[in-house]
């Protein structure tokens, strides 16, 4: 966590600021009564395919040769005072790529726009040619889906009722509610970046019936108060295949359950928590947790420690024996590793990272990864916007970059990796150069918090406002598109003047995610961390009874509690 305009304090010898506990789904026998999961469809990767041909129809003279331009235009047909000045966008794609035993077939069209505007732009099937200079305008096909309200950057409709398949589709894109003309990247844009795209998902193969164990399954927990009732053990479960989300955040028809090799839950959303660990509890790092656990009343889906590069001790040398306990009892484990080191108090370069100089510390940790044996969550560097002294942000993606790959030299191919950011929009034009690629990444990741008086400001931000901005951003500027998303760090404080806004606020983050789809975990970060505790200000979950009453009612919602581990 980092307060925006304040920087990490110093990492002392009593324990790194974060270390919470991640846990990774581990395989073995199921506990009696719980039902084995399903062999889902198998998912492809996206597809990411240009346009064939594009084209602005107008019946509007000077428009000119409207096929070899680098922007396309719609408009309403009394356009800018014309009465004939209606245009529409015309966007034709070829598909090719798509296997014949493809099922499920979702197609997401993405236009990149300049500016936002006050208008609505529909996504139509059309009989028109997108090859020609100046088509006239025609009759639309059917609509497919609608921007109400047209963004700054990229804009997406979902077509798949249109694409199903192979084959050369064409869609027009036609506006109202505004009566002047609006612009769209074309194909003939210099930047290819920008060029309108079509990004395609589907599943392939076909779903066996499912197994179950020969015992029932145990009748639902008697009522009881969240507080109060003691979490259940979850059961040891091994992730089966299924599909990831499409870059318009949709799931395929998926039984709610299934677990993608990435991690990804069918649906819902896991529920997670970083507890410290303190000297005073003898850095027992299993106990952090599950005394939360016991308050709330539930077991976590994810668990977060926050590791170093010294390789030795709870520190660096990871999974460590707490972490290994909680893989064995079911949790999903979230490593988030750190180029320092936490007791000498040492911040290394990204450029000692990718330079070679920790090549055996990076083996070390890979090798313990890969005898995990199961999916883990892996981050590299949270925050790096925030780590001016280790380099620049082309330094960390080639760190990003090199310490993946050595990963995945090693075999270590059951780390998925989640990239996170602050999502601060003070930061907001340096994403891009900091974004290692769509092949380095799984999970997009970030760290929203309503720190309230906290960092100076007297604004109290709602959890939908709070999770809203970076998520917006993300679906505007096209960074990790179709990645599942993660709040890997977030937290509240609270109101001083409202004693009961905590509780509130806690109660009203479940709708906060449904209304957010494309975020598939959110993790707790269950500390001051770079603030203080005074009378004002404290993140904690529990800092109070009432505080700890809302995080647990959240933590029932049906939403958050996942099949795969016997509804928790």
């Amino acid at each position: 966590m980092a307060r925006h305009g304040l920087h990490r304090t110093s990492w002392f010898r009593s324990g790194p600021r974060r270390t919470a506990i991640a846990i990774g789904v581990v395989g073995g026998t199921l506990v009696a009564g719980i039902v084995a999961t399903m062999m889902p469809l198998l998912a492809s990767d996206d597809l990411s395919i240009r346009a064939a041909a594009d084209t602005t129809a107008t019946a509007v003279a000077q428009d000119g040769d409207n096929a070899a331009k680098t922007t396309l235009a719609t408009c309403p047909t009394r356009c800018d005072g014309n009465p004939r000045g209606g245009r529409e966008a015309v966007i034709e794609f070829a598909v090719t790529t798509v296997p014949a035993a493809a099922v499920n077939v979702r197609a997401t069209l993405r236009v990149h726009s300049w500016q936002q505007f006050a208008a609505t732009v529909t996504a139509h099937a059309s009989p028109l040619s997108a090859r020609e200079a100046r088509p006239a305008l025609a009759s639309s096909g059917a609509a497919l889906d609608s921007v109400t309200g047209v963004s700054e950057g990229v804009n997406e409709w979902d077509i798949s009722a249109l694409v199903t398949g192979n084959g050369t589709w064409t869609v027009a894109l036609a506006q109202t509610g505004l009566g002047s003309r609006i612009y769209w990247a074309s194909v003939d844009h210099r930047n290819p970046d920008l060029r309108p795209s079509l990004m395609i998902s589907y599943d392939l193969g076909a779903r066996p019936s499912p197994v179950t164990t020969t015992r029932p399954a145990p009748p639902p927990s008697p009522s009881a108060s969240p507080t109060t009732a003691a979490p259940r053990p979850s059961p040891t479960i091994a992730p089966t295949r299924t599909a990831t989300p499409s870059a318009s955040g949709t799931l395929p028809a998926a039984r709610c359950g299934d677990v993608s090799d990435k991690l990804v839950p069918s649906c819902g959303a896991w529920w997670g928590m970083y507890s410290p660990a303190g000297a005073a509890g003898g850095w027992d790092h299993g106990k952090a947790v599950t005394d939360v656990e016991t308050q709330v009343g539930r077991t976590f889906d994810i668990v977060h420690r926050y590791h170093d590069f010294s390789n030795i001790g709870s520190n660096g040398a990871f999974p460590d024996v707490y972490e290994l306990q909680q893989m064995r009892e079911g949790r999903l484990m979230f490593f988030a590793w750190e180029s320092r080191d936490f007791s000498a108090g040492i911040t290394l370069k990204w450029s000692d990272v990718y330079g070679g100089q920790q090549d055996e510390t990076i083996d070390a940790v890979a090798g313990r990864i890969r005898a995990a044996g199961v999916p883990v969550f892996m981050g590299f560097d949270h925050e790096p916007e925030d780590e001016p002294a280790k380099g620049s942000d082309a330094d960390f993606v080639r760190a990003w970059r090199y310490v993946h790959d050595r990963f995945a030299r090693a075999g270590a191919t059951n780390a998925v990796w989640v990239w996170t950011m602050m999502g601060w929009s003070g930061h907001y034009p340096r994403y891009a150069g900091l974004y290692p690629g769509d092949r380095y990444v799984d999970w997009v990741a970030y760290d929203p918090y309503n720190f309230h008086v906290c960092n100076g400001s007297a604004v109290w931000k709602s959890p939908s406002t709070t999770v809203g901005g970076f998520y917006d951003w993300l679906d505007d500027n096209g960074i990790g598109a179709g990645k599942p998303r993660m709040l890997a760090e977030f937290g509240t404080n609270f109101n001083s003047a409202d004693p009961a806004a905590k509780q509130r606020w806690f109660q009203e983050f479940p709708a906060a995610l449904k209304a957010h789809p494309k975020i598939r975990a959110a993790i707790y970060f269950n500390s001051s961390g770079m603030t203080s505790r005074t009378a004002t200000c404290d993140m904690t979950m529990n800092h109070d009874a009432s505080a700890v009453a809302g995080f647990a009612q959240a933590g029932q919602e049906p939403y958050l509690r996942q099949p795969t581990a016997a509804g928790r």
